[in-house]
């Protein structure tokens, strides 16, 4: 590693001890792979500090010998945002992976940041609480990488992202100090919110090490149902009703096309299909209340007959048991990997204010056909909050590496109508490497100008997860 000299590598050594790093091929190569396959990491050495102080002591080191570090939590990012390159130094937060505390009097959970996800929720669940963020790879993501990316998922339309759901962070600057904002306070307004600086920044400002997260009353109550609609547009509208209906009491509201809803009945084991309807459009609907007495059932049950009278809905089935809801579920969350049983598929993760929704869908499925005819839309996701994930699968006579070869072409025909709806190019997995170049030519121009500036602010030397978000040159270079 002639990058690394050999004063800092033992020093890492000695700092971080026999488990604190490796150098071994095959740990090196499950770390350096990147989950959508898209991009792939050369890093030599990775480290698995132990505590903050670790975490601090190894960052200083590494400023004092101007190497680059790269952070990286449960390695489930989409965008690059976690890889590094042969002369940087793999930073993973597995070790600190303990939920610290649980405060059923504040409604909060402080935990360090490489805490998995579920871990969290089932630790939240034994008091009878509730930590709401709920996500695919909830199982593996750790919750600093989840904050690193502001994550989304399934329940942020009753609850928030990632952003919402913490109170207070812990932080390691780019030159070893430590930034205690570990509050549970509510109301702060002393001066500029530092918090919100590094949720979101994806591993760029800073390296989150603990947090301290909102938690709710965990649900008494749950009804789910999946629902037949005509069109998207009868969708937004049954969302809008639905809000008014049962006073805001969704969790959840999923919309799936008869493509993705195929898929994962036709190569996922063991699910069933919710209705003999055939239509073109579902919605996936779930309704919580943390109340001791609340018949959600009776009013999901009025709510459909209302839609089925006004034409949003053509037909519908509740969720009888536990069982049954559990395979609605895995219909909707199994749709990216059946995706893959039929060849390539190109990605958009884009929000669009929600009363957009439908437009986007119609325009962009024309502009894909008139790019590659034959192409075939795969448009699920969590328009509760106008966050779509617009994937589109190969023509299915299609060679597979000529299709992926049209990636940045069909991104620019989808992201020019987000664009043109006021949306983002990026709803919840972040910019990382992916986007980056995109973001600077699509963003406003200040809001870059304020990015950078940012950035050189806290990372002079650009050391922390360089061009990732943003890009610049290292004054010295």
């Amino acid at each position: 590693m002639s990058f690394l000299p050999e004063a800092a590598l033992d020093e890492l050594k000695d700092l971080l001890g026999p488990k604190g790093f490796s150098m071994d091929s095959d740990v090196l190569a499950a770390h350096n792979a990147e989950a959508r396959g898209k991009f792939e990491g050369h890093a030599e050495i990775i480290l698995f500090p132990a505590s903050t102080e670790e975490v601090a002591k190894a960052v200083a080191i590494c400023a004092a010998h101007d190497i680059a570090i790269v952070p990286q939590g449960g390695n489930t990012g989409r965008c690059g945002g976690a890889v590094a390159d042969s002369k940087q130094v793999l930073i993973n937060l597995k070790r600190m992976n303990r939920v610290i505390e649980i405060d059923g009097r504040d409604f909060t959970a402080t935990v360090e940041a490489g805490a998995i996800l579920q871990n969290i929720q089932e630790a939240a669940e034994e008091q009878d609480l509730l930590f709401p963020l709920s996500l695919g790879a909830e199982g593996t993501c750790q919750i600093g990488g989840n904050l690193a990316t502001n994550a989304g998922g399934l329940n942020v339309i009753r609850y928030g992202n990632a952003r919402d759901l913490c109170l207070g962070l812990e932080v390691v600057l780019p030159d070893g100090t430590v930034w205690n904002g570990l509050s549970k306070l509510r109301k702060d307004n002393t001066g500029y919110d530092l918090r919100d600086l590094f949720i979101g920044a994806e591993g760029t400002l800073g390296i989150i090490t603990k947090a301290t997260l909102k938690l709710f009353a965990q649900p008494k109550h749950v009804a789910t149902a999946w629902i037949a609609v005509p069109s998207p547009e009868c969708a937004i509208d049954l969302l809008a009703l639905a809000r008014r209906h049962t006073g805001d009491a969704i969790a959840a509201f999923e919309l799936i096309s008869s493509f993705a809803h195929d898929l994962s009945v036709t190569y996922l084991k063991g699910l069933t299909r919710p209705l003999a309807t055939k239509t073109n459009w579902h919605v996936l609907i779930e309704l919580t209340s943390s109340r001791p007495k609340d018949d959600l059932e009776v009013l999901l049950v009025d709510l459909l007959a209302q839609a089925v009278e006004i034409g949003l809905a053509t037909d519908a089935t509740l969720a009888q048991s536990e069982a049954q809801r559990k395979n609605l579920w895995a219909i909707r969350e199994g749709i990216p990997e059946a995706q893959g049983y039929e060849g390539g598929s190109i990605k958009h993760d884009v929000s669009v204010p929600v009363s957009k929704v439908a437009e986007l869908l119609k325009r962009g499925m024309v502009r894909a056909d008139a790019l590659i005819p034959g192409i075939r839309p795969c448009p699920f996701g969590h328009v509760g909050d106008g966050n779509i994930h617009f994937n589109f699968s190969q023509p299915a006579t299609m060679d597979k590496q000529a299709y992926l070869a049209q990636w940045e072409s069909l991104n620019s025909v989808i992201h020019d109508i987000v664009a043109e709806l006021g949306g983002s190019i990026s709803a919840e997995h972040g910019i990382g490497q992916l986007k980056r170049d995109e973001l600077a030519l699509r963003a406003d121009p200040v809001k870059m100008r304020l990015l950078k500036e940012i950035k050189k602010a806290l990372d002079v030397q650009n050391r922390l997860n360089p061009d990732k978000v943003v890009s610049f040159k290292h004054p010295d270079h």
